[in-house]
């Protein structure tokens, strides 16, 4: 059995080490991979995120007799890489085009929650930046300004000030910071709460819970400055017999996949839904129509189940009454970035210490890496490596994954030191 999987980053890493787990033994393709999936992986150097880029992945696909494929990140499927493989029959698994926007618009989204009467934060959509800052001169502060489409998790500003907000309108609608991303925006109230991840996967009628999980978006310890892909995460947040699971599921799941169905929007694949509990109940901050990084390295160290045989259930329409199978210990996910990141960074810094870091309870996820000229592995991206541990409880494993990212060093490395806390 032959398995492509699609992407780059840390998240890849773990779905190609949860593919290698499968007793079915596939062999693994990663297009285009990093430094640590070519240990684990044959790689090709095929970007994901162009038109053209998805046909050199179909051809590739063709050549290779690529029996199943699973895309990582959300490009690709906002681009219709399913459509595409789906027209030529083969086997892929994620949601077509017209689903994915679900993560593709922040526009979208916020419409149909509203049209379903899904909880969300009161929001407005402006293309005009002079309505959109008469706007935030009359909400109360906090406020969020989100640019419509994929910003690569850069695109949300929580502005604390009215200049802040501001701000965020001119680079977003005048200096298009985002380019097409931000030809629109979303200002929506600040929600208070705590965040939690929760995911599903669905064959487009039944669906099975992944283990929940919490993320770290800011920067800096604290969750000060902006916000980033992730910083870090554990799992289980919640146990999926808990109150506030059944809560979420009768209130914002349930509604979402009707509303799906309703609007002849068939949606198979990964549904990720970013909640903030409130006071008030849980209410949905975004959703995302692919598995989350690093909520995936959290998760699936922790999967018991065979990943192939989840998948091709899913595809094949077949998950009513799945049950997946979970390692009871807790798992703590620390990512190490590049300085300077989310915004500008260097790259081709050396990485030491990888060699004595590996072990049965401790996994080290290449994100942004690459080898160099000599075979050693050099920086290559704004979140370098995911190191991710699993412990009696919580803290036994983010005291592992902090012992472990101590061994680590490569140059202007930068971490949180309260993920798990």
């Amino acid at each position: 059995m032959n398995v492509l999987v699609v992407g780059s980053g840390g998240r890849e890493h773990a779905l190609v080490s949860a593919f290698n787990r499968s007793a079915r033994k596939p062999r693994v393709h990663c297009a285009p991979g990093n430094a640590g999936i070519q240990a684990e992986a044959k790689t090709v150097d095929i970007s994901p995120d162009s038109t053209e880029g998805i046909e050199r992945l179909l051809a590739y696909a063709k050549k290779e007799a690529i029996d199943l494929t699973l895309v990582g990140p959300e490009a690709p499927l906002v681009l219709g890489i399913v459509d595409r493989f789906e027209a030529e029959g083969l086997k892929i698994f994620g949601p077509n085009r017209s689903a994915a926007r679900l993560e593709g618009s922040k526009c979208f989204t916020k419409e149909f929650l509203a049209r379903h009467e899904i909880p969300t934060a009161s929001f407005q959509i402006f293309e005009e930046p002079a309505k959109a800052k008469a706007h935030v001169e009359k909400r109360p502060l906090p406020l969020v300004v989100k640019a419509d489409g994929l910003a690569a998790g850069k695109g949300v500003i929580i502005a604390t000030s009215r200049a802040e907000a501001l701000t965020a309108i001119d680079e977003m609608l005048l200096v298009r910071r985002f380019g097409d991303a931000g030809k629109r925006v979303v200002i929506e109230d600040c929600l208070e709460g705590s965040e939690l991840s929760f995911l599903i996967v669905t064959d487009g009628e039944s669906y099975v819970p992944l283990a929940t999980a919490q993320d770290y978006k800011r920067i800096f310890d604290g969750d000060r400055g902006p916000n980033t892909g992730g910083m870090g995460c554990y799992s289980p947040r919640y146990s999926l017999n808990d109150p506030v699971i059944q809560a979420i599921t009768d209130r914002i799941l349930e509604p979402t996949l009707h509303g799906l169905h309703g609007e002849d929007i068939s949606f198979r694949g990964v549904l990720y839904v970013g909640l903030m509990l409130t006071p008030t109940g849980p209410q949905v901050l975004e959703f995302n129509v692919r598995l989350g990084d690093p909520e995936t390295q959290a998760i699936l160290v922790r999967l018991e189940s065979d990943w192939v045989e989840l998948i091709e259930r899913a595809i094949d329409g077949n998950l009513r009454d799945h049950q997946l199978a979970w390692d009871p210990r807790h798992s703590v996910c620390v990512v190490a970035a590049s300085a300077g990141y989310p915004g500008k960074y260097g790259s081709g810094c050396p990485i030491s210490g990888l060699e004595r870091v590996q072990g049965r309870d401790v996994r080290v996820f290449h994100a942004g890496t690459k080898r160099g000229p000599t075979g050693e592995v050099l920086t290559s991206g704004g979140r370098v490596l995911g190191v991710t541990a699993l412990g009696k409880d919580r803290e036994e494993a983010r005291r592992r994954a902090y012992e472990t990212i101590s061994k680590i060093h490569f140059e202007g490395m930068q971490c949180r030191a309260d993920i798990g806390r």
